[in-house]
């Protein structure tokens, strides 16, 4: 794709002002959303996702618009995951709801610049480096392992990393409204709400170090992999708010998303074996035998593979609630 600096600084600019918008517009009064503001908000983010995978598609070229549609599905499913982390932090530093809005808009915010960050990083090491590819596709292939044999049952708000930094910093035990820090007998001690930001921030760190060589995988494009990650993460504050409780009932998404970064990791093997120019590997020669997955097959597995694990989670909880009332 040829994208001049100007569409980059352009979509930089639109993106800040979305969630800038955000702030004022919802997150600045504690307040918690509604059923009603919430959807309406989710679809806007997810109807504006797709207008401009369309828009991708009609100007660039539809590999171009496949390839971001294939890392839009990815990135969002890796999003919710996201998202019942962020869930389990809540509970744990028992966060209000109405200042829930507060820490999941920086938590966000967070993670765009985290995931700019390794965007750059991506960018500048594929096209340096070739053998790249076997490196993120046996990390994937690793996280998906970790995937199919996790979930999340450890509480992130008790991690060695957060007690060690309660022991750095004065913590009040209440919150004190919205407020990251207060002075306390001439003191300045920080809140639960600043422990919160911390542990998302943390949290955030390593879903990018997990998120951004999966997209790679589906697309070579730096600023594709920008547009996908930051249509994603728009919507997701909402989103929170409206399938909050539907989260405890996604018991297959850990073993979906383990298929999905399983499946791009074979491919990112696959693409480096075609290109390949490690010496030691068939004479430092490309591996004529290994195909190129096309786009649109991993799109349509992608998201076959969401829909699977949805429905037969929901399916499964819907049995097991049943089976309950039964006994009952």
């Amino acid at each position: 794709m040829n994208v001049t600096p100007l569409v980059w600084g352009i979509t930089i600019a639109v993106t800040i002002a979305f969630f800038v918008y955000e702030f004022f517009a919802h997150v600045r009064k504690p307040h918690e959303p509604t059923i009603g503001e919430s959807a309406r908000w989710s679809a806007f983010y997810i109807g504006l996702a797709v207008v401009f995978g369309v828009g991708l598609g009609i100007v660039s070229g539809w590999d171009f618009g496949g390839e971001y549609f294939a890392g839009y599905l990815t990135e969002k499913a890796l999003s919710i995951d996201n998202l019942f982390v962020f869930l389990i932090v809540m509970t744990g530093f028992a966060v209000p709801r109405a200042y829930q809005q507060k820490v999941l808009m920086i938590g966000i915010v967070i993670a765009l610049i985290l995931r700019g960050a390794f965007i750059a990083v991506g960018a500048a090491l594929i096209a340096n480096l070739s053998w790249i590819f076997y490196v993120f596709g046996a990390f994937l292939l690793f996280l998906a392992y970790r995937q199919a044999r996790g979930g999340h049952e450890s509480n992130p708000a008790d991690s060695a990393f957060m007690r060690l930094v309660r022991r750095i910093l004065p913590v009040t035990d209440e919150y004190h409204e919205d407020k990251l820090t207060v002075r306390k007998d001439g003191r300045r001690w920080v809140t639960p709400m600043l422990l919160t930001i911390v542990a998302i921030g943390f949290i955030d760190l390593v879903f990018a170090i997990d998120s951004i060589p999966a997209i790679y995988g589906l697309t070579e494009e730096a600023y594709i992999v920008f547009v996908a990650n930051a249509f994603a993460l728009m919507g997701l504050r909402q989103l929170y708010f409206l399938i909050g409780g539907l989260l405890e009932r996604l018991v297959y998404l850990a073993q979906g998303l383990a298929v999905i970064l399983a499946f791009i990791g074979v491919k990112l093997v696959l693409h480096a074996l075609h290109v390949n120019e490690v010496p030691f590997i068939n004479g430092g020669q490309g591996v004529e035998w290994a195909p190129e997955i096309p786009i649109w097959f991993s799109l349509t597995f992608i998201g076959a593979t969401i829909a699977v694990a949805t429905i037969a989670s929901l399916v499964k909880t819907r049995a097991d609630r049943r089976r309950v009332d039964e006994s009952v």
